[in-house]
């Protein structure tokens, strides 16, 4: 079993299967690579009953991740998000309706969405980063404004603003 040098570990309140089982639905290249289940040793301390699932480990793109079943004590909040980097508008609006399946509407806003978990991402095109980074700041500045009013990013709108 191969495992990234660093993995991100997403903390779910009993819902670390389905949620790993709805990100490798929606991206090609993902799979579950294993399931660990809580035996009843230190159940006073994580309130989770024998036989439960502990924690997944999945996949995706090559990346590795655990979604673990830690019980309620902490929650997934928006200051940790995962980017997914498009190259076309096709790709963002993929993303951007399978994260949204179930999702929180009101917390989208310059290509940021919030899933039925509580995960954010970030659905952007990669030729953004080279947009906000124009040496010409005029550029970057109309690429930042018309991001700015967005919910879903729109490239060919992005573009256009950018080019002025």
């Amino acid at each position: 079993m191969l495992r990234s040098k660093i993995s991100p570990c997403l903390w779910f309140d009993g819902q670390a299967e389905p949620a790993a089982r709805f990100y490798i639905s929606i991206f090609k290249d993902s799979k579950i690579q294993n399931i660990s289940y809580y035996c009843g040793i230190g159940e006073e301390h994580h309130g989770q009953k024998a036989g439960t699932v502990m924690a997944v480990g999945f996949q995706i793109e090559g990346q590795t991740f655990t979604a673990l079943n830690g019980g309620p004590i902490f929650k997934i909040s928006e200051a940790i998000s995962f980017q997914i980097d498009c190259h076309s508008q096709e790709e963002i609006d993929y993303y951007w309706e399978k994260l949204n399946e179930g999702g929180d509407p009101e917390c989208q806003a310059c290509g940021w969405l919030k899933d039925k978990f509580g995960v954010s991402w970030q659905v952007v095109p990669a030729v953004l980063l080279e947009m906000i980074l124009d040496p010409d700041t005029k550029k970057a500045q109309r690429a930042v404004a018309a991001m700015m009013k967005m919910k879903k990013l729109d490239i060919a709108a992005l573009k256009a603003a950018y080019d002025g």
